[in-house]
């Protein structure tokens, strides 16, 4: 290796070469080399912002929980087919009832109900059974097809006994207790979709009504007569009208304190169903008493 001698200047050599030449640094970090001691200045640097949610598309494993109007969105949709399904379901009820109301006013029908009184009982019993099924077993009201074979059996065995009941009837207080309770539980249903008053409460309160009128039932039986009759018959009216506004908030869920699941709308639809069976009967002894006065 050859020297420079005394004295002479040593050629300028810039330390980047130096780094290469002598000890095989790579361009990149000898062209970022700094000496010792000299000051660097520190940048800061920013965090990347986070990548846009997706919902969607490529991106199909990015899920973000549903919080706030997103939440209220689902569940108000839930509900809403809830409804329209428990009214679906309703209105197929009251219309095979209506169906086998009617064949019952046929004289041959009639006559034949009234010398086999084995079909009232068989129909009985086909009602309880049934309905006790729906109302204590909540895995067969929610299994299809099961819950609709129940209910359809039900539907159907209830029918037989309004004809059996209607058909001691005239023709004209039936259709005039129908109407009259088509009015009412249009009346009631829109009041319990508007009212702000929360009538799902009541339960309690109206469960021991309930039994206060099937003992005064019994007395009425005991003791028949024309006023006792009507007062029997306008506190059941009375009874199952508040009973259907119950049972319709309670199918409308929000901000009311008891509510029904979605999953129930076999249970939902029973409820309405026996408050408007019900309150027809009542309409139907209150406009009888009042005909045959």
């Amino acid at each position: 290796m050859c020297s420079l001698p005394a004295g002479a200047d040593r050629p300028a050599v810039h330390e980047a070469d130096l780094l290469r030449s002598e000890f095989g640094v790579p361009d990149v970090l000898a062209n970022n080399w700094v000496p010792r001691g000299t000051a660097v200045p520190v940048t800061m640097q920013q965090p990347s912002a986070p990548p846009p949610p997706y919902y969607g598309g490529a991106a199909d494993d990015f899920h973000e929980p549903l919080t706030g109007s997103a939440f209220d969105f689902n569940e108000q949709t839930v509900r809403k087919g809830f409804i329209r399904k428990v009214y679906s379901i309703l209105m197929a009820q009251l219309a095979v009832t209506a169906g086998i109301i009617a064949i019952f006013f046929a004289e041959s029908v009639r006559e034949y109900a009234v010398r086999n009184q084995w079909i009232f009982w068989v129909a009985f019993a086909g009602t309880f059974a049934c309905i006790l099924t729906l109302a204590c077993c909540e895995d067969m009201r929610r299994k299809t097809p099961h819950n609709f074979i129940f209910l359809g059996v039900f539907t159907v065995c209830e029918g037989v006994l309004l004809g059996c009941a209607c058909a001691s009837f005239k023709a004209s207080e039936v259709l005039m207790a129908v109407g009259i309770c088509t009015v009412v539980c249009l009346a009631l249903t829109m009041f319990a979709f508007q009212t702000k008053y929360d009538f799902t409460m009541l339960n309690g309160i109206l469960f021991v009504c309930l039994i206060v009128l099937m003992v005064f039932g019994l007395f009425a039986m005991i003791f028949p007569g024309k006023v006792i009759s009507l007062v029997y018959a306008s506190l059941g009216a009375l009874l199952f009208s508040v009973y259907l506004v119950v049972d319709t908030q309670m199918m409308m869920g929000g901000k009311h304190k008891y509510t029904i699941s979605p999953e129930e709308y076999i249970f939902a639809a029973l409820n309405l169903y026996l408050d408007i069976i019900n309150l027809f009967l009542y309409i139907l002894q209150i406009v009888a008493a009042a005909n045959r006065n």
